[in-house]
């Protein structure tokens, strides 16, 4: 799953759970047995989704600050390599940029 998927991915369940708030919420003034018992068990399955992002969420932190530290590192270790490939990709790009311009 690329970063971006991932991002829409956790908005999207952001959005839904504030949604789902909003509705026990909004139903908070019917006191039957029926929607007392499901308004509870909508609010387990909303703290425990938060808990789940929350977790989620730091997770894709974690693993992007070890990306990046892995490349500073990688970088310091090997600065002729990474200045050599830095310099291929911006031949390479700007091939594509000439080409896509004729």
């Amino acid at each position: 799953m690329t970063r971006s998927n991932l991002e829409m991915l956790l908005a999207d369940v952001k959005t839904l759970v504030t949604s789902a708030e909003e509705l026990l919420d909004t139903t908070a003034h019917d006191v039957s047995n029926a929607a007392t018992g499901v308004r509870e068990r909508t609010q387990q399955a909303l703290q425990s989704a938060k808990t789940q992002l929350q977790e989620l969420e730091a997770a894709a932190e974690a693993k992007v600050r070890a990306g990046a530290r892995e490349a500073d590192r990688y970088v310091h270790d090997n600065p002729w390599t990474s200045i050599g490939l830095g310099a291929a990709v911006g031949v390479l790009v700007g091939l594509l940029i000439g080409r896509r311009e004729r």
